[in-house]
């Protein structure tokens, strides 16, 4: 990939990159990465194949050439975080961003930068008004419909100015669009969710005519899309919203809603089987919807109906192999079982096997460098709860594969203790025990190590009410 690039690397490095748009054979893909995180970047195909790994230079630069392109939506990694570009033959695509604020940071240059930055745009956009749903769906139904529309409509007029100014091709526009559609529809699947509540959702039936008018414009199989958040975040949300019907033809009218009820998850396996004949995006979906409903899954004979279930719809053997160790796994983890005595890094990089750290009751949760949100509610949050309870212990793990110096940083940035903090020593492996498909997970175990519960959340209304509940009980049984 990377033949006669020593001149234009060379040219690159002093500010001479406008000669890359000279040529017209293949596309050209670099950039600069400020506080870089590791000396690699890596390039993903359409298809999201690892293509290329890139090494940075000791400027922070790097630079390859692809000799034959096809179309497509392309992505990149550096660190543990993502992000996306599109990518067509004779671009030459530049790209400058800081680490400590990766997405926000970014900019394209370059033959081919001005779609990418408007898609970055749009990207950042659905992200600030993702965070301030909560907000607006507290409106009345035709007030929210009336806002969501609008919205829409004004990010449409917006995307026209910007294509009458500037010429794109019709698949970039498609893919601009598509961010702008599924984001707005996401938000309608989600609204009676998050206004109605569990005690009143039944009341989703009573929403005004024409609140899924959107629906008649979704395609389910667009294979392009299928690794784009906005389409993701549509199908997942659409997904539960259909299966409510199927929850409520077994429950009695005034239920409480139940998102951990068999039928109703069954039922989403259903759907998304019937709905979708597009490999790819079938059996990502059965995949997640699956491990969603395992992962909060105490019961055993729960677990495996519904392991069957998806094994009878899933036509990918990588995903029945995943979901099969993740059951496992779980398992290891049920109430009364030892903690797993996986291998962490303290701050001054010395190994500790967690068996070593507990001495009482202790609360164990992990953090992504990649989830600002998350690492500094939960560390915050931390810092209550050890005034309330001081006969418990807390260990907090991040779960990256950054280095030192970068995950230390942030803790000193936000001035967090450094008691008690440490990252794993192999992350894919503790990552896979530990079943942490998502960040949010806690455990708590008691000063034996042994797993008084595997999965709360210590963000809930009654947490300190059900962990007081649990160290009392605990203490009663010795």
């Amino acid at each position: 990939m990377r033949n006669g690039l020593t001149l234009i690397m060379t040219l690159f490095l002093f500010g001479c990159a406008q000669i890359i748009e000279e040529k017209d054979s293949g596309v050209y893909f670099g950039g600069e990465i400020i506080n870089p995180k590791e000396r690699i970047v890596v390039l993903f195909t359409k298809d999201g194949m690892a293509s290329d790994t890139i090494p940075l230079n000791v400027d922070n630069r790097f630079l390859t050439h692809i000799d034959q392109l096809e179309t497509g939506l392309y992505s990149f990694k550096h660190g543990s975080e993502y992000q996306w570009v599109i990518m067509e033959p004779t671009d030459s695509i530049m790209l400058r961003l800081n680490t400590n604020d990766f997405d926000e940071s970014l900019v394209f240059s370059g033959k081919g930068a001005r779609k990418n930055n408007y898609f970055l745009k749009i990207f950042l956009q659905n992200e600030q008004e993702d965070r301030r749903l909560v907000k607006y769906s507290q409106n009345e139904p035709e007030v929210f419909l009336e806002f969501v529309n609008k919205r829409h409509e004004q990010q449409l007029d917006n995307l026209n100015a910007f294509l009458s100014k500037k010429e794109v091709s019709p698949f970039a526009k498609s893919i601009l669009k598509a961010g702008i559609d599924y984001n707005n529809y996401a938000d309608k699947e989600i609204y009676p969710f998050a206004y109605f509540g569990n005690n009143k959702l039944i009341h989703y039936k009573d929403l005004p005519g024409g609140f899924y008018t959107h629906r008649s414009e979704v395609d389910y199989n667009s294979e392009v899309l299928s690794e784009i958040f906005a389409y993701n975040r549509f199908l997942f949300a659409h997904i539960d919203n259909l299966a409510l019907s199927h929850f409520y033809d077994h429950h009695d009218f005034h239920s409480q809603f139940n998102r951990h009820e068999m039928v109703y998850n069954k039922a989403k396996l259903d759907l998304i089987d019937s709905l979708i004949s597009n490999d790819v995006i079938r059996n990502n979906l059965l995949k997640y919807k699956t491990r969603e409903f395992i992962s909060n899954s105490l019961d055993n004979s729960e677990t495996d109906e519904m392991l069957a279930y998806f094994k009878s719809k899933c036509s990918n053997g990588s995903d029945i192999a995943y979901m099969d160790r993740l059951v496992d796994a779980i398992e290891d983890l049920k109430p009364g079982n030892d903690f797993p005595d996986l291998q962490l890094i303290d701050i001054y990089n010395k190994e500790h096997s967690i068996g070593e750290l507990v001495k009482k009751p202790t609360l164990i949760y992990f953090w992504s460098s990649n989830n600002k949100k998350h690492y500094r509610n939960s560390h915050y949050r931390v810092k209550e709860l050890k005034k309330k309870f001081p006969e418990v212990e807390f260990i907090s793990i991040n779960i990256n594969e950054n280095s030192d110096e970068f995950w230390i940083k942030i803790l000193n940035k936000y001035k967090f203790s450094l008691d008690n903090e440490y990252k794993f020593k192999d992350p894919e492996l503790a990552k896979e025990t530990l079943a942490l498909n998502f960040v949010y997970k806690v455990m708590i175990v008691d000063r034996n190590g042994h797993i008084l519960h595997p999965n709360v959340n210590i963000f809930s209304k009654d947490f300190e009410a059900s962990l007081q509940k649990l160290l009392q009980k605990k203490a009663l049984s010795i």
